[in-house]
Formats: C-alpha cells, sequence, structure tokens
C-alpha cells in the first residue's frame, strides 16, 4: 500500500517508541482506572517477592495481571491455575516490554464467594492433618464442676446459656470470658480467650457460642488460628456456632458440636433433678444391697457359731483326753514290763538249767564241721569254674584269628591305611605293605611283577 500525501503530512509527527507507549498508557490509564475483569488463570508464578503473576484468559483473548505481595497477603484462598475468577483493579502498561497487564487490588472465584473457598480449602487443609479426626475427642464430663462461655458479653446467647444452665442446675459455677464474635479483632479475642480458660484451668467444659449469621459474620470461627487453638484446648470444648443448619470450621474441630448456644447449655450439665432422683434409685439400691450382704453374712455367722466349739470347752475335753491317754499309757507300759520282765525270767532259768561248758562245746564242734564243709564246697566250686573257663578259653582259641597265625599263615595290609590286602593287583611297584606274623609284623615293599602279570611282594 503507497501512502497518500494526505497520510504523509499527518505523519509528519513522528514519535519515538517511548513517546508512544507513554501515551497509550495515559490513555488506558484515564480510560480505564478500575475495572471488574473475570477469567480463568493460567500459569501462575509466585516468586521469592511474594507478587503472584498470571494469565487471565477466555476462549477469545487473554491478558496478563498482576497481584503484588501486600494484597495477597489478604485473600482467604489459595490462587490455583484453572480457577475461574471475577477481579477489580487498573490497567497499566509495562514499558520496557511495550505490553499492558491488569494490576489487581481485589480477586475472588466466580460463583462461589472468597469466604467459600477460603472455608473449603482450609477445610480440607486441616483435615489432611488430622484435626477433624474422632480419636483427638476429649469426653465431656457428665457433671462438671465450673463452666467457662466464650461468647460476647453483650449477646443475648450468653444470657440464654446462663438461663438454661441455672435451671438445668443450679449451683454449678458459670465463669464467661468476652470476646468479640464478628469484626477484625474476633480472631484474636477468641484465641486468647480459650488460652486464658486453658492457662488458668477455670473449668471442665468451654462453651464457645454466638449466633447464626452470614459466612461473612462467622469468619472468625473458620479461621486457622481458632480451629488449632480448640485442637491445642487441654480442656474439653463444645462448638455452639450459629444455627442448626450453620457449620463451620470450629465445629468440625470441637470435641463436641451442638446445633445452638441452648443445646449446648444442655449438653454442658445434667438436670439437677434428674440426677438427685438417679442418687436416690442408686442409694436406694445400695441400702438394699448392703442390708442383704449383712442379713446373709449374720445369718452365716449364726451359723458358725453353733458348731464352733467354745475354745475353753475345747480345752477341758483336750485336757480329759489327754489325762486319759496318760493312764492308759501307763497300763500299757506296766504290762509290757511285765511281760518283759516274766519272758527274761524264764529265759533265765533255762539258760541255768543247761551246764554251760557242754553247750560252749557243742557250738564248737557244730562251728568245725560247718568250716569243713564250706571249704570242702568251696574247693569243689572253684575246680568246677576253672574246667568251664579252660573249656571256653579251647574254643576261643580255635576260632582266634591268632590260631591261624600260628599254623604258619599271615595277614598282609596296605600302608598307610592298613587295609586287609586280598588281591597282589591292587597294589603297585615301591608301594609298602605290612606283614602280621603270629609273633611280630614285617613292614615290606613291592619290588617288580611277575611274568604272568602278578606282582611280587
Amino acid at each position: 500500500m503507497t501512502p497518500t500525501d494526505s497520510n504523509i503530512s499527518a505523519a509528519r509527527n513522528v514519535y519515538t517508541v517511548s513517546a508512544l507507549t507513554a501515551q497509550i498508557r495515559n490513555l488506558l490509564e484515564k480510560n480505564y482506572p478500575f475495572v471488574w475483569i473475570s477469567g480463568e488463570i493460567s500459569n501462575l508464578r509466585v516468586p521469592a517477592s511474594g507478587h503472584c503473576y498470571f494469565t487471565l484468559k477466555d476462549k477469545d483473548a487473554q491478558i496478563q495481571a498482576v497481584m503484588f505481595k501486600g494484597q495477597a497477603r489478604n485473600l482467604k484462598f489459595d490462587l490455583e491455575d484453572g480457577m475461574q475468577v471475577t477481579g477489580f483493579g487498573r490497567i497499566s502498561v509495562y514499558a520496557p516490554r511495550g505490553s499492558y497487564q491488569i494490576i489487581l487490588e481485589y480477586i475472588e472465584p466466580s460463583g462461589a464467594g472468597a469466604l467459600q473457598a477460603a472455608f473449603e480449602q482450609l477445610k480440607q487443609k486441616l483435615s489432611e492433618e488430622g484435626l477433624f479426626d474422632e480419636k483427638y475427642k476429649k469426653p465431656v464430663p457428665f457433671l462438671p464442676a465450673a463452666v467457662v462461655v466464650i461468647s460476647s458479653a453483650t449477646g443475648s446467647v450468653v444470657h440464654d446459656i446462663i438461663r438454661i444452665m441455672s435451671r438445668r442446675f443450679a449451683n454449678i459455677p458459670i465463669r464467661v470470658i468476652a470476646a468479640a464474635v464478628q469484626g477484625d479483632t474476633a480472631e484474636a479475642e477468641i484465641v486468647s480467650a480459650i488460652e486464658m480458660a486453658n492457662r488458668h484451668k477455670a473449668a471442665d467444659v468451654i462453651i464457645l457460642a454466638r449466633g447464626g449469621g452470614s459466612l461473612e459474620d462467622l469468619a472468625a470461627f473458620n479461621s486457622e488460628a481458632v480451629a488449632r487453638a480448640i485442637f491445642a484446648s487441654e480442656i474439653p470444648l463444645i462448638s455452639a456456632v450459629g444455627h442448626e443448619t450453620d457449620y463451620t470450621i470450629a465445629d468440625f474441630t470441637a470435641d463436641l458440636r451442638a446445633p445452638t448456644p441452648s443445646a449446648a447449655a444442655e449438653l454442658a450439665v445434667p438436670v439437677k433433678q434428674d440426677v438427685s432422683y438417679t442418687l436416690q434409685v442408686l442409694t436406694r439400691r445400695l441400702q438394699g444391697a448392703i442390708v442383704r450382704q449383712v442379713r446373709d453374712l449374720r445369718q452365716n455367722t449364726q451359723k458358725l457359731t453353733r458348731r464352733l466349739v467354745h475354745p475353753r470347752q475345747r480345752m477341758d475335753d483336750l485336757r480329759i483326753r489327754m489325762d486319759e491317754l496318760h493312764a492308759r499309757l501307763a497300763q500299757a507300759m506296766n504290762r509290757i514290763a511285765a511281760n518283759r520282765r516274766e519272758r527274761l525270767c524264764w529265759r533265765h532259768d533255762r539258760l541255768m538249767a543247761v551246764p554251760l561248758a557242754s553247750r560252749v562245746s557243742a557250738l564248737a564242734d557244730r562251728h568245725q564241721n560247718l568250716d569243713r564243709r564250706l571249704k570242702s564246697a568251696g574247693k569243689t566250686l572253684i575246680q568246677e569254674k576253672r574246667a568251664r573257663l579252660e573249656s571256653a578259653c579251647g574254643r576261643m582259641h580255635a576260632l582266634s584269628p591268632l590260631a591261624v597265625l600260628d599254623r604258619g599263615y599271615s595277614i598282609t595290609r596296605v600302608l598307610p591305611d592298613k587295609t586287609v590286602l586280598t588281591d597282589a593287583a591292587a597294589v603297585a611297584p615301591g608301594q609298602k605293605v605290612e606283614v602280621i606274623l603270629a609273633k611280630g609284623m614285617l613292614t615290606c615293599r613291592i619290588e617288580r611283577k611277575n611274568d604272568n602279570g602278578k606282582k611280587d611282594v
């Protein structure tokens, strides 16, 4: 295309690149000071500076976007690739690259709001860390010694809780720790109140309560700091935030969730009249059991008493029996002594009736006779045994290898393993053999073979 004279005349004012870029920048920033924009995040980058750089795109176009660290720190959710967002910012031109971009001051997910997205992200994060696990839930005591209520001091929630608890159990101490339940300071005040209750051991149960509200109103109860403070509490905590359909991060982290603050008061303390009635019933049952036990023990004692003999009577009976046994023992000993004395006299009389010299002579003769018989029997037995032994030795000698050697034979063993040689082919010239004779042995060496192929030894 060839430029016309009019076009050439209009183009005589020549811009530098910087000047043209500056005018374009002024034009864009003047006409689009702040705009709302929606699109899909892609190519998200967060360098060490903390600034967020990404591209906003739709099906037909894309624009570079940046959110600086100060604004990104206030987001309630994390930016992710593929997230549909709506943002508010200003158009700017980056002169070194000659490109335009949008600097975002605020951004939220499209469709669901930022608070809902932050709620879902924090819920998933804390759930993965285990803060919602049932194994960490502490049991709420049946009858606490005192109850701490953390809520707004000016709201109706505290008055409802105090009224219900006083009606159910009038003399349980109730301590109120005032804390903002919405607004910028609510998160820090709730965390401080939970830590104070644990630090001073003020109660056995903590009730964290507030009335219903929007997601924005309940933001403090959906914060990570409050959730971690609830999880770290050594005192069991009941969460009573919002109405029955409202669920917050605090509800998931607490040891027990109450659908309403009034329900939390009912869960925290029992009805005193019910407890008193139960105690009365248990007392009557215990008294009846004790009366029955005492009656049974008394009956058993009476039975044992009738069977039990008095110790003095028992001692008298034993003393009489001992005297009786002593008398019987004395009689038996006298009787035995008399019998022994009688037998001794009888033997003495018999001994005196026989002459002692003739009895001794008869015994001596008998002794000599027995001695001769014993010696004769001993000699006969020894002769029989010797004959049997000689016969056995003869038979053993006949079977002994030594008898064979006595007849001129020998036993040849190959050295060094001393195996018996039975075949001349089993040894080679120069090999040593051992020859056992009837008397002694010889060590020989093989010299040569015979003509018939056998070896000479």
